[in-house]
Formats: structure tokens, C-alpha cells, sequence
């Protein structure tokens, strides 16, 4: 039985500086007197721990993207956490989390026993898909300059990306662009790395017709894939991130769409799709690429730099990714309790950060899967 539990959002947008100064949106909890003023999008749900509890302000960021129970008394939350500059926060166990409830006869939060409520971090495959897009410029200079590089820096990429071992919650397609009005398919979603390193492989200096670049082009159809990719997942009741990755050598220069298309699509993006990008050489426009790697962007001066880039986009790609927990414990609280406020507290070298939601008992017995 899944109960989605649909509450009050508390969150701003928090712009999120990385390597080249880059911006994302992401949420952070306002604390104490701020709370009256509290504003919301929809990147997770959740609110600002009661200040009963006497927490410290929160380093770390945890936003609710789904959270359900399952009988006789299971709760199981799935959030997303980053530190308070934006940045992910992966390899997380249970010993990290402290759960506090608060039931109708309490004036404020228990702290419950995380061994024994069976705390722990469980797989998230079956509520969460994660997708990467690899989209290469594959226009005459990159073929005739720097193609072996940018072979050897792509399967670098993908060995980091992808997990050795293969799940359809995490996969990764490769398209690539040149000047022609079209994102050509170089390999669909999968979670083999040996396809996807053979597709890399495949790739000869005679594979484009057409000399030119429309980036701005592979952009706008490459957001289009991804937000697809959120809507379908959405239609299947589970959660859905992607992560394009767009590397070119050059600024645009088919000039069939503006850069303003090109930002407003990046800009109105799902929330739950991030932005990368890597250029190449002295003829790439830094500004434009980092408006468009709104998560991260990396530049490389010359083509012994490129596999270094590759790998440096492919750590925070991996560490998005692994920033998304499903944390399951089972709850004391009986059928007839009712609603029950809940809140999670991680800890994290010297930071700490929590969130604070509700859940409701009905039919909770004893015992617990």
C-alpha cells in the first residue's frame, strides 16, 4: 500500500556555485523566526525542524521527493541531500540518520532507536531512474583534430558514470551534432559499459556530412529528451533525475536557433535535470557554456587537458546520482495514533541538517519487513 503523502512546500531556490561558477537551482530550509516568510517551488517536499528539538542551523540539505508506509509499520522517505553550497552529498549509510517522532501525547520529538526500528538505507531502483545524455560535437574540427581524445575522455566519462553492474535505474544514451537540424543517435539508453565504449569506438572522421556546429540546436532537442524521460517516469508513479552533458570545440554556427532559445529551454528545465558542459580549445564562448552547464562546467585549453575534463564533469555527475536515498526504519507508533510528525537528522563529517515531515499510523501493528 503506498500512501503519498502530499505536504506544505518550504524551500528557495538556492543558486549553487561550482568549478566555473556555475548556478542550479536547489532548496534549502529557512530556520527559526525566518519561517514566516517561507517560499516554495517544487523540487521536494518537507518543512524546518520544530525548534523544540534544539538542532543546529542545517549544513546539509535534505528535500523529500517521495515518502510512503507499507503495513504492519514500515515508513520509507526518499530525499535527495547536498551541502548548503549545492553540493551532492553521496555514500551515506543508516548510522548517519537520526529519526525522531512525535505522536499526539508528545511535546516535542522522541528520538527512536535506529537498530532497533531496522533503520536503513535500501535500494531506490524500484522508485528512481536516473539518466545520463552524452551529446558530443562531432563537427569537422573535432574530427580532424581531436577525435582520439575525445574517444579516450568519453569512455573515461562512461566507466565513471556507470555502476559495473547493470540496472535499468541507471543509464546512459550517447547522441552527437554537427550542422545538420538533428541529434543523431550514436546509442540509446542502456546500462552496458561495454556498448556503450563500442559506440565510442565506432566513430571514424568520415561520420558527418556537414562541417558547421548547431549547438544551440543539440541543446534545446537534448532538454527535450530529458524532459520526456521526467514525464514518463512520472506517469509510472516513480522519481526521475537525467544529467545532459554536452562537449563541443566551437560556439554555434548553423545560426537556425538563438542562444536565447538555447538558454530559456535550459532555464525552464525540469528541476530535476541537470546541466553540464565541457568545451575545448580557444574558439569555445566560456560565458555561453556556462549559462548552459548551469550545474558544472569545465573548459580544457587544449585536446592533453580533454580526458582530465571528462573526468572532472564525470565525479559530480557520479556523485548526483548517489545523492538520492531511500531510507526505510520501522515506526512504534499503533493503529490509532494517527498522524505523527517525523524528523530526520544526518550527520556528515562536522555538518548536520534535517527535515521535518508527517505520516499516519492507520492499520501500524507490530512487526515490521
Amino acid at each position: 500500500m503506498k500512501l503519498n503523502l502530499k505536504l506544505p512546500l518550504y524551500f528557495l531556490a538556492l543558486l549553487t556555485m561550482f568549478s566555473c561558477g556555475n548556478a542550479e537551482d536547489d532548496v534549502f530550509f529557512k530556520s527559526g523566526s525566518d519561517t514566516d516568510t517561507d517560499t516554495s517551488n517544487d523540487l521536494g517536499e518537507g518543512e524546518t525542524v520544530d525548534e523544540c528539538l534544539g538542532l543546529d542551523e542545517s549544513e546539509l540539505i535534505l528535500s523529500i521527493q517521495d515518502q510512503y508506509t507499507t503495513l504492519p509499520g514500515k515508513v520509507s522517505i526518499f530525499f535527495r541531500v547536498s551541502d548548503s553550497d549545492g553540493n551532492p552529498v553521496s555514500g551515506l549509510t543508516a548510522d548517519d540518520f537520526t529519526i525522531y517522532e512525535q505522536g499526539q501525547n508528545d511535546d516535542c520529538f522522541n528520538t527512536i532507536s535506529a537498530s532497533e526500528s531496522y533503520a536503513r538505507i535500501s535500494s531506490n531502483s524500484q522508485i528512481f531512474k536516473n539518466n545520463t545524455y552524452l551529446v558530443l560535437d562531432l563537427s569537422n574540427s573535432v574530427l580532424s583534430s581531436s577525435l582520439d581524445e575525445l574517444k579516450t575522455g568519453s569512455i573515461s566519462f562512461i566507466n565513471n558514470v556507470m555502476p559495473t553492474t547493470e540496472s535499468e535505474s541507471t543509464q546512459m544514451a550517447i547522441y552527437w551534432f554537427d550542422g545538420e537540424d538533428e541529434l543523431h543517435l550514436l546509442n540509446e539508453l542502456t546500462s552496458s559499459i561495454d556498448d556503450l565504449t563500442a559506440a565510442i569506438n565506432s566513430i571514424t572522421d568520415d561520420i558527418s556530412s556537414d562541417p558547421s556546429t548547431d549547438l544551440y540546436g543539440a541543446v534545446i532537442k537534448s532538454t527535450e529528451i530529458a524532459e520526456s524521460f521526467i514525464s514518463d517516469t512520472e506517469d509510472d508513479e516513480i522519481i526521475g533525475a537525467a544529467s545532459i552533458v554536452i562537449f563541443t570545440d566551437g560556439t554555434d554556427q548553423a545560426s537556425r536557433y538563438t542562444e536565447e532559445d538555447a538558454l530559456e529551454k535550459v532555464a525552464d528545465a525540469d528541476l530535476n535535470i541537470s546541466f553540464f558542459t565541457i568545451g575545448l580549445g580557444s574558439e569555445i564562448d566560456t560565458e555561453v557554456l556556462q549559462s548552459i552547464g548551469k550545474t558544472s562546467s569545465v573548459f580544457a585549453s587544449n585536446t592533453a587537458e580533454l580526458e582530465d575534463t571528462f573526468n572532472d564533469i564525470s565525479l559530480i555527475v557520479s556523485e548526483k546520482a548517489s545523492s538520492y536515498y531511500l531510507f526505510e526504519y520501522c515506526s512504534p507508533k499503533r493503529d490509532g495514533s494517527g498522524d505523527n510528525n517525523l524528523a530526520i537528522q544526518v550527520t556528515y563529517g562536522s555538518k548536520q541538517g534535517a527535515v521535518q515531515t508527517e505520516f499516519n499510523a492507520d492499520g501500524f501493528t507490530g512487526g515490521c519487513e
